[in-house]
C-alpha cells in the first residue's frame, strides 16, 4: 500500500489524479496541502473528500511516516522547491508538467533523487491520452509499415494568443513533444520554428517543432491562429496512412462543482481513427480505429513498480531532460521573434 500526499487541489489534481487512484486497493490518498491564500479559490470542492486531510502545514505531510509518495500539482515555479524539499523528506516524488524550468535544474535533481534512493519523475500523463494510444497501437501493430512523417497538431483560434507572455511551449509544447520522443527517442536533429504572433518578443503563440529520425519526420504543431482545425494525428507510413480527428480542448469544458468522476466508455465512432494501408496480398484495405478511454492511472501503476519492485520508470531521465533542452532552446527562438 502506498500512501499519497498532493500539493495543490486544482484541476489537475480533482480531475487527473484522484480520480485514478481513489478505488485502488494499493493507494491511499491521506493529505491535500495548499497555501493559506491558496484555499478560498477551490474551497466549495474540499467537502466531497471528508477521506482527506486538508492541510496548510508541509510540515505535516513531509513529517508523517506513513507518506511514501508525494505529488506536486503548483504553479510551475513551485516545481523544483517543493520537489528537493520532499527528497530531503526521504519521500518519492512525482512533479506536474513541466517537470523544471530548464534541462540543468532537472539533472540536479535526478542527481538528488538518485543519491538518496528514490523515484522522482515528472506526471507526462498525456502519453496515456486515448487518441495517443491508438497511434501507438497503429504504429506497433506494423500495418503501415516503417513510418516516414507524423504530425501532431493541438491548435487554438484566439485572437489574443494563449498568453501575453512566454508560456505556450511550457503548457502545451510540453506534452506534445514529450509524446514524440516517447515514440520515437532522442532525434537525430531538430528544427525548431517558433513565433511570436500576437506578442512580439514576448509570447510563444506559434510553433512548427520538427524531430528527424534517419527518414522519418516528425513534427508539433500548436497556433493560435486556426479556425478550420487539423486532425490531431496524420501519420504515413511505408505502406499506409493513418490519422484521427481534431483535438476536443478540456478547457472549454464546463466545470460542476463536486467530486469529478472519470469515465471508462470508449469514444464514439465520430472520434475513431482512418487507417488506410496494403495488406501483404497488395490489396488497399480501409478500417477504422476504436479509441477507447485515457489510462493516467498507468502513471501510478509503473510509480508503485518502481517504488516496491525497482522496476524502471516509465518516463526516463534523459528524456525529460531533452524535452526540457528543446523548449528552453525554442523559448529563445520566440524571443527573437518580433
Amino acid at each position: 500500500m502506498i500512501t499519497v500526499a498532493y500539493v495543490g487541489f486544482g484541476v489537475s489534481v480533482r480531475e487527473y489524479h484522484i480520480p485514478y487512484v481513489e478505488n485502488r486497493d494499493d493507494i491511499r490518498v491521506k493529505y491535500v496541502f495548499r497555501r493559506q491564500e491558496d484555499i478560498a479559490q477551490f474551497a466549495e470542492y474540499e467537502p466531497f473528500y471528508p477521506e482527506i486531510t486538508f492541510t496548510v502545514n508541509f510540515d505535516d505531510v513531509l513529517s508523517d511516516p506513513e507518506v511514501d509518495l508525494v505529488v506536486v500539482s503548483a504553479p510551475d515555479r513551485f516545481h523544483m522547491p517543493y520537489a528537493k524539499q520532499i527528497l530531503n523528506a526521504g519521500k518519492h516524488a512525482l512533479i506536474e508538467k513541466p517537470f523544471a524550468p530548464t534541462a540543468a535544474e532537472a539533472r540536479e535533481c535526478f542527481a538528488l533523487a538518485k543519491s538518496k534512493g528514490l523515484i522522482c519523475m515528472p506526471n507526462q500523463n498525456r502519453r496515456f491520452d486515448a487518441d495517443f494510444l491508438a497511434l501507438k497501437q497503429v504504429i506497433e501493430s506494423g500495418r503501415i509499415g516503417t513510418p516516414v512523417r507524423l504530425e501532431s497538431h493541438y491548435d487554438y483560434f484566439r485572437e489574443n494568443g494563449w498568453y501575453d507572455h512566454l508560456g505556450t511551449l511550457y503548457n502545451l509544447g510540453v506534452h506534445t513533444v514529450d509524446q514524440v520522443i516517447s515514440l520515437f527517442g532522442i532525434p537525430d536533429r531538430t528544427n525548431l520554428d517558433v513565433r511570436s504572433i500576437h506578442h512580439p518578443g514576448v509570447g510563444d503563440d506559434y510553433y512548427d517543432l520538427e524531430f528527424f529520425y534517419g527518414n522519418c519526420k516528425a513534427s508539433v504543431n500548436t497556433s493560435m491562429c486556426v479556425l478550420i482545425d487539423y486532425p490531431r494525428f496524420t501519420l504515413h507510413g511505408t505502406k499506409g496512412s493513418f490519422t484521427l480527428p481534431p483535438v476536443i480542448h478540456n478547457s472549454g469544458k464546463k466545470k460542476v462543482v463536486g467530486r469529478h468522476v472519470i469515465s471508462t466508455d470508449p469514444a464514439p465512432e465520430d472520434r475513431w481513427g482512418t487507417l488506410v494501408y496494403v495488406n501483404d496480398a497488395g490489396e488497399k484495405i480501409t478500417e477504422k480505429v476504436p479509441v477507447g478511454c485515457a489510462h493516467y492511472e498507468r502513471i501510478y501503476d509503473n510509480l508503485i513498480d518502481a517504488i516496491e519492485n525497482g522496476a524502471e520508470k516509465c518516463i526516463k531521465d534523459e528524456e525529460v531532460v531533452k524535452v526540457l533542452e528543446i523548449l528552453e532552446e525554442a523559448t529563445e527562438v520566440a524571443k527573437r521573434s518580433k
